[in-house]
């Protein structure tokens, strides 16, 4: 695998090389590792989130002109109650 990167990420990634006494290749190959873990994660969560409201019905929800007009409301005097 190759990678390409800008001078500014390739300066960074030297300094913590060096910093840590580690290899650039391993500062790398721990960063990627940890950026698929984050990613993986949220990207699992978005699918269960997204299937869970696909079986929720109709009134689990409120539509988007409610809670624009909601949060509009903020701050003022006539601070509306949330959307039910």
């Amino acid at each position: 695998m190759t990678l390409r990167l800008d001078d500014e990420t390739h300066r960074r990634l030297d300094r913590l090389a060096r910093a840590t006494e580690r290899s650039r290749a391993f500062v790398a190959s721990r960063a990627l590792h940890e950026y698929l873990d984050m990613n993986e994660w949220q990207v699992g969560q978005i699918r269960e989130t997204l299937e869970a409201a696909d079986r929720a019905p109709a009134s689990a929800f409120v539509d988007h002109g409610s809670v624009s007009s909601w949060l509009e409301s903020w701050g003022s005097e006539t601070e509306r109650e949330p959307p039910r």
